[in-house]
């Protein structure tokens, strides 16, 4: 039947994280089996849905992915769970920036993944220092678009039970209210460059998500949520486009995962299962070396929290330098880019030496350098595209690198920081790192190239 449910505020800042990160520890302590996801291109709010509920959050994204491909991807995380909750992103309505005429007004927000999901939501509102106006707000994000079905409400940061009662009672229409929170600043998730900071590196962090789960309990009805998340009908594809079942394993690819490596778009790794991967996971901080491997795949994640450790781990550094020079795939995006680089600059101006497989060499900033999605066309052969075929993907960084010549990047890059053509990423060989994100179903095209090029260097040492 796949239970379900797609927490959306009614804009960013409204604890919706931080309330959808309690409801999935409460409902795990239920004795449920959550399955978490997350609307959009975010890789930290998932780190904690996966801590939470012991099971890989998954991003769905409807700018990157068709319908078909969202729907596959639901089906296939969500399966074998009890339910499931999907956290949304930004507000409700929320998505690319375009205008309505053309198509693409909301494109990638929370509402376009309910329709396409079938899936009931439930409204997050900063109420603090409101009365019956929050209840003209509940009706105005209920009515504002057809097909949405908004069935229950959560408020934040309400004063007391009055206050919480002559918002309640502002609202005539047929929707659940499970309940408020008041404010605490203990619950409140710590931030940082990139938001919020990564499970990783969270102090005591399972100490605070059980408080946080027994304080969603006390507050929030989450027999009435379950009883939402019943009332949808189950999702199967009738045909299956990108997770197509192969068990028969050619291919093994070393994966990089520990505390400086973890943004990854885990339907990536589902993909790269079904045609025929074995994936292994490896950590370039504490491993010696590369496990045996056809083919290397180097996330995103915070390389630059870990530097020394990552510069004084030469067995591995060295590892993965023979690894490229005896032919086989390497493919980086965006810390992953940054780690084969020559040096990383800290934030303090600390300079660190890197695998050195990319000539240039990477300083972090301040300042953001890059955020949204791009159209990527690519101006190689490599081991992901052919020559002018285009992806979609996604930017995030506050670094820069530089060194690079132009006849050695990647890619096109259209949209994002709005420079059209802008040349991007590195391509030597079997090596590719970019900025970039890409989720393999944009484009089945890529993983099964990626493939293709191990298995053809597989025999190689």
């Amino acid at each position: 039947m796949n239970p379900r449910i797609l927490i959306a505020g009614t804009k960013s800042g409204v604890g919706k994280t931080t309330i959808t990160i309690g409801l999935m520890g409460a409902l795990k302590q239920k004795g449920y089996d959550v399955q978490p996801f997350k609307v959009g291109p975010d890789y930290i709010d998932p780190g904690f849905h996966t801590k939470v509920t012991g099971n890989r959050s998954r991003n769905l994204d409807s700018y990157l992915l068709n319908e078909q491909v969202i729907k596959e991807s639901f089906h296939n995380a969500s399966k074998n769970s009890d339910i499931s909750v999907i956290e949304g992103v930004m507000g409700l309505y929320d998505g690319k920036h375009a205008k309505k005429e053309s198509g693409e007004s909301g494109k990638g927000s929370s509402a376009e993944i309910a329709k396409i999901l079938n899936t009931p939501i439930i409204l997050v509102l900063d109420a603090g220092k409101m009365a019956q106006s929050a209840g003209a707000m509940i009706h105005g994000y209920s009515t504002y678009e057809q097909d949405i079905n908004i069935a229950g409400v959560i408020l934040n940061n309400i004063n007391s039970e009055r206050h919480y009662q002559m918002i309640k009672n502002s609202v005539n229409q047929e929707i659940k209210f499970l309940g408020y929170l008041p404010w605490n600043e203990n619950l409140e998730l710590p931030e940082r460059h990139l938001g919020l900071v990564p499970t990783y590196e969270s102090e005591n962090l399972d100490k605070y998500l059980k408080n946080l789960s027994n304080f969603i309990s006390k507050h929030i009805n989450l027999n009435q949520l379950i009883e939402i998340s019943n009332q949808t009908q189950k999702i199967e594809p009738q045909k299956w486009t990108v997770f197509k079942q192969n068990k028969d394993k050619k291919t093994k690819i070393a994966v990089a995962f520990d505390k400086a490596f973890n943004f990854y778009y885990y339907d990536n790794l589902d993909i790269l299962k079904t045609m025929g991967a074995e994936i292994i996971e490896f950590s370039p901080i504490k491993d010696k070396k590369l496990p045996k491997a056809d083919a290397l795949y180097i996330g995103g994640g915070f390389p630059e929290t870990f530097l020394p450790e990552l510069e004084q781990n030469k067995t591995m550094k060295k590892s993965i330098k023979k690894f490229h020079k005896n032919g086989k795939p390497i493919y980086a995006e965006c810390g992953g880019l940054a780690y084969l680089s020559k040096q990383i600059t800290d934030f303090d101006k600390t300079k660190y030496k890197m695998v050195g497989l990319v000539p240039g060499t990477v300083e972090m900033t301040e300042t953001l350098q890059a955020m949204g999605y791009v159209e990527a066309k690519s101006t190689t052969n490599n081991i992901l595209m052919d020559k002018n075929t285009s992806t979609k993907g996604h930017e995030f960084h506050y670094s820069k690198i530089t060194g690079i010549e132009k006849k050695d990047t990647t890619y096109k890059l259209y949209g994002g920081k709005g420079e059209d053509g802008r040349h991007e990423g590195y391509t030597n060989k079997n090596l590719l790192a970019s900025y970039v994100h890409l989720h393999f179903g944009t484009n089945p095209q890529i993983p099964k190239k990626l493939l293709k090029t191990a298995i053809k260097t597989q025999k190689t040492n």
